[in-house]
């Protein structure tokens, strides 16, 4: 497919033309009724460009694939091209797979700023991604503003400092981190993401990673253990929100801000990692959802959640294993594949000793490429929404640690989430990546990690991690 090979995620259908076509300053945008949701046909031929879309995201997949036709100059903030532009003729007909493509970016270990997550947004819809999982609240800190509750940003959200990689020693590095977003950050987050086909879903954590919640109303927290300070380090803390009905109505004024400030179907509870979790903690968790039920929404929850009984239809985040995305769907949710030895971005890429900050288990891109997040057992009887990767940021201090470790696999991942399995074959994704997707990576400015391992001002020597 001359001119076409360079298109990721693969499309359903290439019909290549020979020659190529001059690019016409306008396209012609019309209504795509054959075709399935977010689904789009562009017609490409000298008399100019048609695109043919099901809907808004239709069209906006259609002109990112017009820009990857037009080469990597195409993704700079400005152009810099002069002189005709051309493209390959040809027609490109194209569906997603999943209609749930998601990243989860954790802004609450590490505070990522406005500018940033609208960076990040750009990044994630040129890859057809469709959802990012915000992350906003944890032990670490509280990032979105709650006018009820001032407290919950004025002292949750800062430390006063971070445990420097992964150890069990006291060594911390002494910085104060934190940041939050206003109301009025998190409308615009929402729109400039909805303009370019993405659905933030929000998540506000209960009733475990809640230290920064604690600290700031320690009245929210267990009888014992205080005084409390937002937790310096990583891990899982013991420190449980209490489940008192003031507690419980805490949290529904703060979801009801939530619900106010994001469209999104789907909101995201929390839910995992609670040591010791009782039939009380259940009954938090069961509140919540219901809460979040009775005003229209998804209550999307981890899938230790499924350990409560009688809860709404919800949306299960399947991190700890594939069997447990099957038992939420035989329970009757909807399943969100995101298993944690499969697609965590945060994990290490090599085991070479210059790969900085080693911890989870080692995923190299082709281990993420050959990731299928329909398993052969499951039931047949039962639909899986979609799948999402993983950036969570204990060790990713700043945007370029988050470029190294999400880039190129997360390209790697879109693919999968969008193209169909058949066909796909790391052997010819490789050159692919390699000869035209990391050029527009680097016109997009992303410090990505280097196939053949990181760049010297990447690594972190000295700073250790934690492997599996």
């Amino acid at each position: 497919m001359p001119g076409f090979d360079t298109l990721l995620p693969r499309p359903v259908s290439v019909e290549p033309l020979p020659g190529h076509c001059p690019l016409p300053s306008e396209v012609d945008v019309r209504t795509g009724a054959d075709l399935p949701a977010e689904g789009y046909r562009l017609e490409i031929d000298p008399s100019g460009v048609t695109l043919h879309a099901a809907d808004a995201a239709g069209e906006f997949y259609g002109r990112q694939t017009l820009r990857q036709l037009i080469g990597p100059d195409a993704f700079r903030a400005a152009s810099i091209h002069s002189g005709q532009a051309v493209i390959p003729c040809g027609m490109v007909t194209d569906h997603p797979r999943f209609s749930w493509r998601g990243c989860l970016l954790d802004v609450a270990r590490h505070f990522r700023t406005k500018a940033e997550v609208l960076r990040f947004i750009d990044l994630i819809a040129a890859h057809k991604l469709n959802v990012l999982n915000l992350h906003l609240t944890d032990d670490q800190g509280w990032r979105i503003e709650i006018p009820e509750f001032p407290k919950l940003t004025e002292v949750g959200g800062w430390r006063k400092s971070s445990m420097v990689g992964r150890h069990d020693g006291p060594e911390r590095d002494g910085r104060p981190h934190g940041g939050f977003y206003t109301a009025g950050d998190l409308r615009e987050i929402v729109a400039y993401a909805a303009e370019r086909a993405v659905t933030v879903v929000p998540e506000i954590d209960i009733p475990g990673h809640a230290r920064a919640a604690i600290t700031a109303y320690p009245e929210l927290g267990p009888e014992t253990g205080g005084p409390w300070e937002v937790w310096t380090s990583w891990g899982i803390s013991t420190s449980l929100l209490n489940t008192e009905k003031s507690t419980v109505d805490f949290f529904r004024t703060v979801f009801d801000h939530v619900l106010d400030i994001f469209p999104s179907q789907a909101i995201a509870l929390g839910g995992d990692e609670v040591p010791g979790a009782t039939e009380e903690h259940h009954r938090f968790v069961r509140e919540i959802a219901q809460h979040l039920t009775e005003r229209g929404r998804r209550p999307f929850g981890w899938d230790e959640v499924l350990e409560a009984a009688d809860l709404p239809k919800m949306v299960i985040g399947s991190w700890q294993s594939e069997a447990a995305g099957a038992r939420a769907a035989a329970a009757g949710h909807d399943v969100v594949m995101c298993p944690e030895e499969r697609v965590y971005l945060d994990h290490r890429q090599s085991d070479h000793p210059d790969e900085p900050i080693p911890v989870g288990y080692l995923r190299t891109l082709e281990d993420i490429y050959g990731y299928e997040p329909v398993p052969a057992d499951f039931p047949a009887d039962r639909t899986i929404l979609g799948t999402q990767a993983q950036v969570w940021a204990e060790h990713l201090d700043n945007v370029r640690r988050v470029d190294y470790a999400a880039f190129p696999r997360l390209s790697a991942f879109a693919e999968v989430a969008w193209s169909r399995p058949e066909g796909r074959d790391y052997a010819e994704f490789l050159p692919r990546l390699r000869d035209h997707h990391l050029p527009r990576l680097d016109s997009l400015g992303v410090e990505y990690r280097p196939l053949d391992g990181p760049h010297p001002w990447q690594t972190r020597p000295g700073v250790p991690g934690r492997p599996r």
